[in-house]
């Protein structure tokens, strides 16, 4: 059901609303929950989240009331740097605005520049407008979307999806919510040469970076959930890695702790392959031990992961 047809089911005036009873038939909060569920720390983005569905809550309730007739601007700006969560919370915002009305279907259609921007004369209207309807009931999600303008091409074709952008983002706000991500310093340049996309974002939500002990915990929340665990050892030794590996070019945050994981995961089997000719225990085979973390170049050459491990059966 969308924002208007939820305006249709007036109340009389002067008749109170449950705003509770409202709260409970969304199933809002069971969102929000697992956003809690899912995103370690990010607390100033999870406070924002829950301000903007209880703005959309209470906006849904003057509906009843016919104190509103307009559907509000609903197009957002997350920045923030990689692996800080952007797309899952895009995730969880299309389910809100689906469960309040706001869009019809609730999907989130995740794209970049290249699914939007042609090579040659009349290729981009089409690629953009075939996007924008499989979007269409939904949130369309463009990461990195200051890749759509490059002034120093001439030739560029970004400039034309960026018009058809704005002209659906105004004309048909009642069926698309539109969230632009990316770096917080390139989405400001970005803004700054297209004011037309900056009227029309509603609210911009940044993302930090997350600390040492919050980047542990995801470590350990992904182990958790693929079945797998540290030593106590093996935590230490992480730990130590995270603190090295932030200092390094490329880290991305939850994205370049689970990309390490992967490979500890790689060099765990790769140890217990080559010590096949004893019995594995179910700890043995859920267990990350230090030499499967100690083995990354991080330690070894103060580079990105990549050294074999230590495959001694000691």
């Amino acid at each position: 059901m969308s924002a208007t047809e939820h305006a249709s089911t007036s109340v009389k005036v002067g008749e109170p609303v449950d705003l509770e009873a409202e709260l409970r038939e969304s199933n809002v909060e069971e969102v929000l929950e697992q956003l809690d569920r899912e995103l370690v720390g990010l607390k100033p983005v999870k406070t924002r989240i829950r301000e903007i569905a209880a703005l959309l809550l209470v906006d849904r309730m003057r509906r009843k009331l016919e104190l509103t007739s307009e559907t509000p601007t609903l197009h957002m700006c997350f920045t923030g740097n990689p692996g800080t969560g952007k797309t899952t919370v895009a995730m969880r915002m299309a389910d809100i605005l689906h469960r309040l009305g706001y869009v019809r279907k609730g999907h989130l259609v995740a794209v970049t520049r290249d699914d939007l921007v042609g090579q040659y004369i009349g290729h981009t209207a089409p690629k953009t407008k075939e996007v924008l309807k499989k979007a269409m009931g939904g949130v369309l999600f463009i990461d990195e979307a200051y890749y759509l303008y490059r002034p120093e091409n001439e030739r560029d074709y970004g400039q034309e999806a960026i018009e058809i952008l704005l002209q659906v983002m105004e004309n048909q706000r009642e069926d698309l919510v539109v969230i632009l991500a990316g770096y917080k310093s390139k989405m400001d340049r970005f803004f700054q040469s297209n004011p037309g996309m900056r009227s029309r974002i509603a609210h911009h939500i940044d993302f930090p970076d997350y600390t040492q002990e919050e980047l542990l915990e995801i470590a350990k929340l992904m182990l958790s959930q693929m079945k797998y665990r540290f030593s106590p050892e093996a935590e230490e030794v992480f730990k130590d890695y995270i603190r090295r590996r932030m200092q390094l070019p490329h880290f991305a945050n939850a994205r370049s702790i689970r990309n390490a994981l992967d490979r500890a995961r790689l060099r765990q089997a790769n140890r217990l392959f080559a010590c096949r000719d004893r019995k594995l225990t179910k700890e043995d085979l859920m267990t990350l031990q230090p030499e499967d973390i100690l083995a990354s170049r991080i330690f070894t050459e103060g580079k990105p992961d990549g050294s074999p491990a230590d495959t001694s059966c000691g």
